[in-house]
């Protein structure tokens, strides 16, 4: 069964410094083209860890969607192609550390080409898909209609923000969403979004350093207006800090993936040996939250890390794992994102992958919730 992902496919170009940029002036480095956008690289990564998505995108018939499509495997049955397109592009500036520094994205097109008529094209792969994952690239109106014509079917749909200003689109179709993956300033744009207020503030730097426990304490506010507002589970991801993963309930039964999967893929099999299902028990009544740690890296960019988050939680619940198995294998797969000059590496070491998704799963642990935080 192919999980099904719509969103942007965008060339790349990363500007990657060698001194200390200046403003004003140019420094040595390299600048490279790497496919990329949000929705490409999570089925990219899907599809490097075993898993066969559908990707439903837009692309020009021009020489950036040449280079994106070089090396790409998979169907294009459900991109879009026309001369009046022009292909989006994102040029990022790094800093010494990874981190990107300065940007400017050229995506208009997927807004504009994206269409529900062209999604509706699809109807077929979306009813039998295990997951529907959209970008918020898209415009509401494609979101909504890829929304209604999931809930038709019973598909989960997994919502990720890209950037605080997208992140917002939540507010018209947060009741058909089942899942989603916003990092600290996302989430609290989104629950802003749904609040029609600014309740919330942006995460502070200074936060970043305390402890995990208190750094729930601080956003925990923020993820119950999510689920309050319809959304079965939150996956927070808080950078080297891992990632924390909120519900209701037990978020396995809040997925409620009522699908017939495989269970006999490569990530099924050596996950589920190393990481026993149903190891977690209930938390505190009203809300399920955990913890789970991020692996030490070699680091050589942060792009792409939250794409093969998502990416590897995908394909794992599509091969038949469970949430919390899922995610430990999303959170190893981000770990081989930051060691790779690309968005997506170009390939996944499964034994790797599995290990390190052992240490997450090994590593995770329930919170503490006081009645008084609900």
């Amino acid at each position: 069964m192919e999980p099904v992902i719509i969103g942007a496919l965008i060339l790349d170009v990363h500007a990657k410094p060698a001194t200390t940029p200046i403003s004003g002036t140019t420094v040595p480095g390299q600048v490279l083209f790497t496919p990329g956008g949000v929705a490409r690289n999570v089925a990219d990564c899907i599809f490097k860890l075993g898993i066969k998505p559908f990707m439903i995108g837009t692309l020009g018939l021009d020489a950036p969607a040449n280079a994106l499509l070089k090396e790409w495997k998979l169907s294009t049955e459900g991109i879009l192609r026309r001369e009046d397109i022009t292909t989006p592009i994102v040029s990022l500036v790094y800093d010494m550390n990874g981190e990107v520094s300065a940007g400017v994205a050229g995506v208009d097109a997927v807004e504009k080409f994206l269409t529900p008529a062209w999604i509706q094209r699809f109807v077929k792969n979306i009813s039998s898909a295990p997951v529907l994952m959209l970008d918020a690239n898209l415009s509401t109106l494609a979101l909504e209609a890829s929304c209604k014509l999931a809930a038709e079917f019973n598909v989960p749909v997994w919502f990720e923000p890209v950037s605080v200003t997208k992140s917002r689109r939540i507010a018209s179709i947060a009741k058909y969403v089942t899942m989603v993956s916003p990092n600290q300033d996302e989430l609290v744009a989104m629950a802003n979004a749904l609040c029609t207020r600014n309740l919330f503030h942006p995460f502070k730097p200074e936060e970043s350093k305390l402890s995990i426990e208190d750094m729930f304490c601080v956003l925990k506010p923020a993820i119950w207006v999510l689920l309050e507002n319809g959304i079965k589970v939150v996956i927070v991801t808080l950078g080297s800090n891992g990632a924390l993963l909120c519900s209701k309930e037990n978020p396995t039964r809040a997925l409620n993936i009522n699908r017939k999967l495989p269970k006999s893929g490569e990530i099924f099999k050596r996950v589920q040996s190393v990481c026993s299902p149903n190891r977690f028990s209930e938390s505190s009544p009203g809300l399920f939250a955990m913890h789970f740690p991020t692996i030490p890296a070699k680091v050589k960019k942060l792009t792409g890390a939250g794409d093969c988050l998502v990416g590897g939680t995908v394909a794992s619940l599509s091969d038949g794992l469970d949430l919390i198995q899922s995610l430990a294998v999303g959170i190893a797969s981000a770990k081989a994102a930051v060691e790779s000059d690309e968005n997506v590496p170009p390939e996944f070491n499964l034994d790797l992958v599995s290990d390190d998704a052992e240490l997450v799963y090994n590593g995770a642990k329930m919170l503490l919730v006081h009645q008084s935080m609900l």
